[in-house]
């Protein structure tokens, strides 16, 4: 755990970037009078740019996704379902309101994980001060929500 600052940093600058993505995407959505057709933009640039990193990093990975076990592609209809309902949502809901559920829902989801050490996950099992961590940073994000 060495890199746990330098991991934590990272995961910080993606979870700024998700209220951003919902505010943008939506924004663009709104100007084409479709949420689906910003989510196909959304998707070709993010295609195009992990594209890129791949050129850059190497593409011998990217042959073993063929021999992968197809229940794992699932991971992409969950983007996309994800960037499809806040596009959507976001500008009748609100940015803030529809990222309180999300990030309500990841909690929920990655405890669950992390408990049972589902796929291949470090299992953490929840007990009285994981628990009690999790409620209050769900009490936090609720309470952002309040005004």
């Amino acid at each position: 755990m060495s890199n746990a600052p330098t991991y934590a940093s990272i995961m910080l600058l993606a979870g700024i970037g998700v209220p951003l993505l919902a505010a943008l995407n939506a924004a663009l959505g709104v100007r084409l009078g479709s949420p689906v057709a910003a989510a196909v933009v959304l998707f070709c640039v993010a295609l195009i740019c992990t594209l890129g990193v791949l050129l850059i990093a190497g593409t011998g990975p990217l042959a073993g996704a063929l021999q992968a076990p197809r229940h794992l592609f699932l991971a992409g209809t969950l983007v996309a379902f994800y960037v499809l309902t806040i596009t959507w949502i976001a500008p009748k809901f609100g940015v803030g309101n529809a990222v309180f559920f999300v990030l309500l829902g990841q909690l929920i989801s990655a405890a669950a994980i992390d408990h049972f050490g589902l796929m291949g996950a470090l299992p953490q099992p929840i007990d009285l001060t994981r628990g009690a961590g999790i409620a209050i940073m769900a009490l936090g994000v609720f309470v952002t929500q309040l005004a």
